[in-house]
């Protein structure tokens, strides 16, 4: 057999461990050309103009691709890195380099999609084959227990066939060695922020955790959470705080850009199980993995309805686009604490506790009525987690437009915030300027007379915003309006 050279394009996969087509294209013992492209699409804006990518995440990709780099360095490979759009780069690569393969881990939202469309057609004069593989859930696509098509629109029913139906594979072993890189390779350079227009940030020290990209640091991120400070034990009962490191694993970011497996994560799981307890939280781990399985399979099975106003169940509703409500919103000015706290969080740090995402989201949606597309480009545009189906996913199921819709579901914002910050730690944390309120009054300073402003040296109106809507008077409308939607 003559000798071929395989190139690997990665993509939201930024790892050696358990990557099948890294770990085949090794075994064949061609010559092997790991590659990364900085899409320049994945740094414009998003439809409602925000930055596709903010800053937190931009600096968070950066240090993936840069630790992808340094961990194929330390097993004698290296990282081709370009700038552009990979349907055209990598057809200008295949004779420099005397491609005859491409291996990739595929994708199944639209603009990723269209990519490997893009790519494959530039590709068919030239010879050269494309191999694309199912990666980046915990169950593979194939060993579902059911046709896509016919994937249940109720979590609990796909969750129940998965649990007693499909196995979860084993983890594919990083390589330990490669063959030789050929030296005659221009690498190039990581790109700066500047070069790809997104903005610098500086990180908050409020926020929950220094994220760093990379594999390492994401397997780092692991043993400490399991087995260092053995927080695995009690994540079901602290899962839903908001403040602190280890309140929930925080694996997310490393999840979306592909630095960790799922499956990697369950092995540890099941390991940790065997080793100290097997309990209700390690299952609800896994539990949320499968959750995440099953925005990716969704949207394998709907398609571009995700995106679309309707939503997957293509509910007709007019929601408002009131930008200046809006803006409230995103610079967490709403007058209900709980909302501007996570609001304020997101854009200082580019995350927020999954707590604090389902009350934001329906404070947006069910008391303002705003079109939830909005809210789901804002959190694409900052958070450092940023999963397109687990985000727009979320984003339907709160909007009542999704999977598992309920009549008329809401978040109780103040009855939310007593019983999750009961002190207002929290609300404190983000909110500076309602620091001298007590736990029981920061929840709801509306409510303070004169004399308790005064008090606490605190001014509504001025100091810390009045409510923008009262909360049972805008629920009811918006209800009202989805009501007499024809």
């Amino acid at each position: 057999m003559s000798q071929q050279t395989i190139l690997i394009w990665y993509r939201n996969d930024l790892r050696l461990h358990d990557h099948e087509p890294l770990y085949w294209a090794n075994q064949s013992k061609n010559t092997i050309i790991p590659f990364y492209c900085f899409d320049e699409r994945e740094f414009d804006k998003t439809a409602f103009g925000f930055p596709k990518t903010g800053g937190f995440r931009a600096q968070f990709i950066l240090e993936s691709v840069a630790n992808l780099r340094e961990n194929l360095q330390s097993k004698g490979n290296n990282l081709l890195i370009r700038v552009g759009k990979p349907e055209q780069i990598i057809p200008q690569l295949v004779p420099q380099l005397n491609i005859t393969d491409i291996f990739f881990h595929r994708e199944v939202t639209a603009e990723e999609t269209n990519t490997e469309k893009a790519l494959a057609k530039n590709l068919a004069s030239l010879g050269v084959k494309l191999t694309s593989f199912w990666g980046g859930t915990l169950h593979h696509l194939e060993d579902l227990p059911m046709e896509i098509n016919n994937l249940p629109d109720v979590f609990t029913q796909y969750r129940k066939a998965v649990e007693k139906q499909a196995n979860i594979r084993t983890t594919f072993p990083s390589p330990e060695t490669f063959p030789p890189f050929p030296s005659e390779i221009t690498l190039g350079e990581l790109p700066r922020l500047e070069s790809l227009g997104v903005e610098p940030v500086s990180p908050d020290e409020r926020g929950v955790l220094q994220f760093s990209g990379g594999e390492s640091k994401g397997i780092k991120r692991v043993k400490n959470y399991i087995w260092e400070e053995d927080c695995l034990q009690v994540y079901k009962q602290t899962r839903n705080g908001m403040l602190g490191a280890n309140y929930s694993s925080k694996f997310s970011p490393w999840l979306a850009r592909g630095c960790l497996s799922p499956r990697y994560i369950y092995q540890e799981v099941k390991t940790y199980e065997k080793a100290r307890v097997k309990n209700d939280s390690t299952y609800w781990l896994i539990f949320e993995l499968m959750w995440r399985d099953y925005f990716r399979f969704i949207c394998l099975k709907f398609g571009n309805a995700v995106f679309h106003q309707g939503g997957l169940q293509k509910i007709t509703f007019s929601w408002t686009q009131d930008w200046k409500q809006f803006k409230l919103w995103q610079e967490g000015q709403t007058g209900y604490p709980l909302v501007d706290a996570n609001m304020r969080e997101i854009a200082n740090t580019g995350f927020m506790s999954n707590r604090g995402r389902q009350n934001v989201a329906s404070f947006l949606t069910k008391n303002l009525g705003i079109d939830w597309r909005m809210g789901a480009e804002w959190f694409e545009s900052l958070l450092i987690d940023y999963d397109v189906c687990s985000n727009w996913g979320n984003w339907n199921y709160t909007a009542g437009v999704g999977n598992d819709a309920r009549e008329f579901r809401y978040f109780n914002i103040p009855k939310q915030s007593k019983v999750y910050d009961s002190k207002g730690n929290y609300l404190k944390t983000w909110l500076p300027e309602l620091k001298n309120l007590p736990g029981e009054l920061i929840h709801e300073p509306w409510k303070l007379s004169q004399g308790q402003q005064q008090d606490y040296g605190l001014t509504l109106g001025i100091d810390y915003p009045k409510p923008m809507v009262d909360f049972m008077k805008s629920i009811q409308k918006t209800k009202s309006r989805i009501n007499a939607t024809p």
